[in-house]
């Protein structure tokens, strides 16, 4: 709990002066019973999320909701990944109160449930009989709980895989086997690259939920990690050298045009238009890849499992989740939407309605029993089951690691120390700087990450 607290008196120092558009909103959400209510008694939430596909499908339908819940509005603000965490931590921290649900990751949810910035939803998610709790994916809900308290719920789950262009790879004369090596899939991606087609798109965007959600897996997989069991940091070791080394060379060689500008949403894009091979990168992607009122490339693609060097599997674990800051004044009404939007009818929903290729995967063990959706999403809804449940989060890697999870570290300071060494590797694909240099300075900001969990 002291790194807890640590966290939080450095995120008060950090967000002292917030920006007078921040401090705007913070006061139109208010304090007060009567917060969030219009002139008629109606509630409106505030409710903060990343502008995945899945969640602009929800804002499509919210409307259901509201429908059969009168009196309460939902207003959605969607922001890119990193503004979304940027946003979200701030007011949490300082108790702002600006949003009644807010769209977090697996790696917060333990951290700001045992801080105490989070509603616990047990009681509520037991209680309300139709919602089944019980049928929450075991490893995402599993991410979700400390100390048997149940601090969110999951919007849809995910791993990693690798996509391909079938057609592509039929024109070249390639084949993929259905366990790549990352030196495999070098080798592919260079001889696919084409003045208008990337061989294949890689996060490069700066950010520990950005590039390192990508990367971290990568650096596991050839045997190195960020820090060893005894929290020593090993960022510049011979295995995390090679890896990033790998990764980056890879992008410049066969990548996509501006790496440091693109993530999950700018590969997404590409991919779907037929401006890139291979894509390595989240399982929840193949909804709208395999929509064809999203993309280009429906029914045009394979999915085989995250490639490897040194370990059998190399996907990651994580899930996008709906909770309740303990700041909301709305709590009820609050709870009323985040279950509605985590629930089996929600999920019928958006089958019947856009299609069931674009359910949200990964988040409930009774969606891969949808005969509708296992007909749908045949070519990626087992391949993506078998992973999330074969991956590893003790052990990703080689050696054993004092944490547990997959793509991040879960400690406070993961958070910036991703985000610095994320940056700096930035100029390294800008051609500014080396992955040594880089590595060396990691290093240096690692190990005092590692020695603040040793005490």
């Amino acid at each position: 709990m002291t790194r807890m607290h640590s966290l939080r008196r450095s995120l008060l120092l950090s967000t002292a002066v917030l920006t007078s558009a921040a401090l705007l909103l913070t006061g139109c959400s208010g304090a007060g019973s009567k917060a969030g209510e219009g002139a008629d008694g109606d509630v409106t939430l505030t409710l903060a999320t990343v502008n995945n596909p899945q969640m602009k499908d929800m804002e499509e339908l919210k409307s259901s909701f509201e429908d059969s819940h009168p009196g309460i509005k939902v207003n959605f603000i969607q922001m890119e990944e990193n503004d979304l965490r940027d946003a979200v931590t701030k007011d949490v921290a300082t108790k702002g109160g600006q949003y009644d649900i807010v769209t977090v990751g697996s790696y917060e949810v333990p951290i700001w449930g045992q801080n105490d910035w989070l509603m616990d939803l047990t009681d509520r998610a037991a209680s309300k009989a139709d919602y089944d709790v019980d049928d929450l994916l075991p490893p995402v809900r599993d991410a979700l709980t400390v100390d048997d308290k149940l601090y969110a719920v999951p919007f849809y789950g995910e791993s990693s895989f690798l996509m391909y262009n079938k057609e592509m790879f039929d024109a070249a004369g390639l084949t993929m086997p259905e366990y790549p090596t990352w030196q495999e899939v070098g080798d592919f991606a260079r001889k696919l690259k084409t003045p208008d087609v990337s061989g294949i798109c890689l996060r490069g965007k700066p950010g520990w939920g950005e590039m390192f959600a990508a990367l971290t897996p990568v650096v596991q997989t050839f045997g190195g990690n960020w820090f060893d069991k005894d929290w020593n940091a090993t960022v510049n070791s011979p295995e995390f050298t090679e890896a990033v080394t790998f990764y980056t060379d890879l992008l410049k060689d066969a990548g996509e045009p501006d790496p440091v500008s693109t993530g999950f949403t700018e590969c997404l894009n590409l991919f779907t238009k037929g401006k890139a091979a291979m894509w390595y990168d989240a399982t929840s992607a193949a909804g709208s890849v395999e929509s064809p009122e999203l993309s280009d490339v429906a029914g045009k693609v394979g999915y085989v499992h995250a490639p490897v060097v040194k370990t059998e599997e190399s996907g990651w674990l994580w899930a996008w989740n709906l909770a309740i800051p303990n700041t909301s004044k709305k709590q009820d009404a609050a709870w009323d939407f985040v279950s509605w939007a985590t629930s089996k009818e929600y999920i019928n929903l958006v089958g019947t309605t856009l299609g069931w290729s674009r359910v949200p995967p990964g988040s409930r063990t009774s969606t891969y029993n949808i005969p509708e959706y296992k007909d749908e999403a045949s070519a990626f809804a087992g391949i993506t089951l078998d992973i999330m449940n074969a991956v590893n989060p003790k052990q990703p890697g080689v050696d054993p690691q004092p944490w547990v999870g997959i793509q991040y570290v879960t400690i406070p300071e993961f958070q910036s120390l991703g985000n610095q060494v994320s940056q700096d590797l930035a100029d390294v694909l800008a051609g500014r700087d080396t992955v040594k240099n880089v590595l060396d300075k990691g290093q240096a900001l690692a190990q005092k990450a590692g020695d603040a969990q040793k005490k």
